[in-house]
């Protein structure tokens, strides 16, 4: 007797498999991994020589005190003509080019021209307002002394020159894609205010540190957008279609036309002349910058402002305001030395909002436009920063598999495919928005396009290796 078990009526039930839901939440894993893993190390050295820049006013003080700070100050002021003498008289080489009074207990700064520098820099000869005694001499970068002008490169370059600033515009282009991918991911995972806070009840381990992670991110996504968005405005590539947008919109910062009726406008002048153009048949009088100011003063420009000394007696003198804190105070005026009438006009109140715009937000990047308050809030995102990309990296390394089978020196990258995952409206409505991103930000644009052809060619390479062999079958023996 067969003690099989009679078969059954009813047919076997087959195992169906359901296709993934149609979400972004596959996608964002995977380039936020992939985007931290690769920018992370551009972020950080942007972090470290951020934070180093954002109280180089302080460091300033210190290291120049001699030249910056007045030692006794208090009584009364020597006219802008006795302290630029002082200065010829240290400096007998070059033409003054701009005037810098100084206030309080800063220094008076003059500067001259030199034709074995470029336009951006000259050399700046310090004056004691109080004594007329000159404190000291620097070659100075559009007004940035020396230790300035280095943080300054090292920020933007990290002394590299031109190739050294695509690290901080690549920083710049996926600072913002980084924050708000990791924003939406953790939104995924936690709702309401449990996304502010790490979850310390999780044990030691990857979970905990993604909840420092995630939740210090959070904190930080509005100021790091800030400095995304600030820090490509002067950035090479996406600067300059930056600026040929604010140029399409006419909000481009207005300037004072120092070109005097019935007269050429010089060639070369302004603050940054070097001096090299031929000989002119008339000279100017530096004895009348003190009238120029007076002239000034008289049409509302105070505070500290920079005198622009023209290159000869065909252009106008201009005095700009150069009030970084807030309010910003950015009037200039355009003065005939002659006549001591105001030519023209620029006033920070009528400028085009876009404009504004822009002035306020180099101000708040560079640590001005708030002083103490702004220099503590930026080394803060500097800090925080630094923090979300250690614990990002030490998420990489507790993932990784330590079996004995399996071990793995980090972990293993989320799975490919996820765009196939995306919903048909988020193609449609993603492909043609990346697209106009990336033309507008190269340097988000070109790597991108990089990575997506490095993983396909790597998907494809994986897929063949996997196909199995197809048999070849015996031929049949003859008869």
């Amino acid at each position: 007797m067969s003690t099989d078990a009679p078969p059954s009526s009813a047919p076997p039930l087959r195992q169906v498999r359901t296709a993934p839901a149609a979400t972004f939440g596959p996608l964002l894993l995977r380039l936020h991994f992939y985007a931290g893993i690769l920018v992370a190390p551009f972020l950080l050295l942007a972090a470290l020589t951020g934070l180093a820049y954002a109280f180089s006013p302080q460091l300033d003080r210190a290291v120049y005190a001699d030249e910056l700070v007045v030692a006794d100050p208090g009584g009364s002021v020597k006219p802008l003509a006795e302290q630029i003498a002082a200065a010829r008289a240290t400096h007998p080489a070059g033409a003054v080019t701009a005037v810098r009074p100084g206030g309080g207990a800063a220094t008076t700064q003059v500067d001259f021209s030199s034709p074995e520098l470029d336009f951006e820099h000259q050399h700046t000869v310090y004056v004691d307002q109080y004594t007329g005694a000159v404190t000291g001499q620097l070659t100075t970068w559009w007004t940035s002394t020396p230790m300035q002008t280095w943080l300054d490169d090292m920020h933007t370059s990290l002394h590299l020159g031109p190739v050294g600033n695509l690290y901080s515009e690549l920083a710049a282009s996926w600072l913002a894609v980084i924050a708000l991918g990791g924003l939406i991911l953790w939104w995924r995972r936690q709702r309401g205010r449990r996304m502010l806070t790490p979850d310390l009840k999780a044990k030691k381990g990857v979970r905990r540190t993604r909840g420092f992670h995630a939740a210090t991110g959070v904190w930080l996504t509005l100021g790091l957008l800030f400095l995304a968005l600030t820090g490509l405005t002067w950035s090479q590539y996406a600067g300059a279609n930056f600026g040929a947008a604010v140029d399409a919109l006419h909000g481009s910062r207005p300037a004072v036309s120092t070109a005097l009726a019935g007269e050429p406008a010089a060639s070369g002048g302004g603050h940054h002349d070097m001096g090299a153009g031929p000989a002119t048949a008339t000279t100017v009088d530096l004895a009348m910058v003190d009238a120029v100011m007076k002239v000034a003063q008289d049409n509302g420009i105070d505070g500290p402002v920079s005198i622009a000394v023209p290159a000869d007696a065909t252009t106008a003198w201009s005095v700009t305001e150069t009030g970084a804190h807030w309010p910003v105070q950015r009037d200039a005026v355009a003065i005939d030395s002659a006549s001591g009438a105001v030519t023209d006009r620029s006033d920070f109140a009528d400028w085009p909002f876009m404009a504004k715009l822009t002035q306020w937000g180099i101000y708040a990047h560079m640590g001005q436009l708030f002083g103490l308050v702004n220099q503590l809030l930026l080394a803060a995102l500097a800090v925080g920063l630094i923090c979300v990309i250690v614990w990002g990296y030490r998420m990489w390394w507790q993932r990784r598999p330590t079996r004995a089978d399996r071990r793995a020196p980090v972990g293993a990258p989320p799975a490919r495919g996820a765009w196939q995952q995306l919903p048909p409206w988020g193609i449609a409505v993603g492909v043609p928005l990346v697209f106009g991103v990336a033309w507008a930000v190269p340097l988000f644009g070109i790597p991108l396009a990089a990575f997506l052809l490095i993983d396909f060619a790597v998907a494809a390479i994986r897929s063949r290796r996997r196909e199995p062999a197809v048999p070849v079958s015996p031929a049949p023996a003859g008869r």
